[in-house]
């Protein structure tokens, strides 16, 4: 699969959005986007199914990439373009073996320990947060900080590594600096519907300033 990862990375949100995931979607690629992340911890599986099949009939048209958040079932029923798992999702390798060599796989990771032993398993990208403070996940895990990006950043060689936790204008720069190749970002873009693809236009004005 031909692909880069992006240095914006957004994820939708229904509830701080009020808009479905694929209104979500065409209001991102509008504003720039090229890989977007559907997550969604309350739908259904048959409602997340329906909402991403949806979403993606809106990227395909516009080229952009799909990826499901914890929903290896969802990825694979939908052929979403991948999947970005947590550290108690299914693991990494079954991932790969259902999805297959051409999926996109991302990993969240929360320290230096965790992103150690994700240079091992077969995934394309790393998360690694939360950077700063978030409220847009419940029992969000310790803030790492900007020192520990850089220390992740020297651990894991050239692996394409995504910051995410708490990022925004004011801030993505400093992530960016710190060593991460990409900014994911919820609250920042998609919290003021009216703004999605204005935010998402800026975000990606920052990243090239940066760059």
């Amino acid at each position: 699969m031909s692909w880069s990862l992006p240095k914006v990375y957004p994820i939708t949100d229904t509830q701080l959005s009020g808009l479905s995931h694929a209104e979500q979607v065409r209001l991102l690629i509008s504003g720039g986007a090229t890989v977007i992340q559907i997550r969604d911890k309350r739908a259904s599986p048959r409602e997340l199914y329906q909402q991403a099949a949806a979403a993606l009939q809106v990227a395909r048209a516009h080229d952009a990439k799909l990826i499901i958040n914890d929903r290896v079932d969802i990825a694979l029923a939908v052929k979403a373009d991948g999947v970005h798992l947590g550290q108690t999702d299914i693991p990494v390798a079954a991932a790969r073996q259902l999805l297959g060599q051409a999926a996109i796989i991302g990993f969240s990771t929360h320290n230096l320990v965790q992103a150690r032993l994700a240079m091992t398993l077969p995934i394309d990208y790393l998360a690694f947060g939360p950077i700063f403070e978030t409220a847009t996940k419940q029992n969000p895990d310790p803030i790492a900080g900007l020192d520990a990006l850089r220390d992740v950043r020297a651990s894991i060689g050239s692996l394409p590594m995504v910051a995410i936790g708490g990022i925004t204008l004011e801030n993505g720069a400093a992530v960016l600096m710190a060593g991460a190749d990409a900014l994911a970002t919820i609250s920042e873009l998609v919290a003021d519907p009216a703004r999605i693809a204005e935010n998402m236009r800026q975000m990606l004005a920052l990243t090239s300033s940066s760059t």
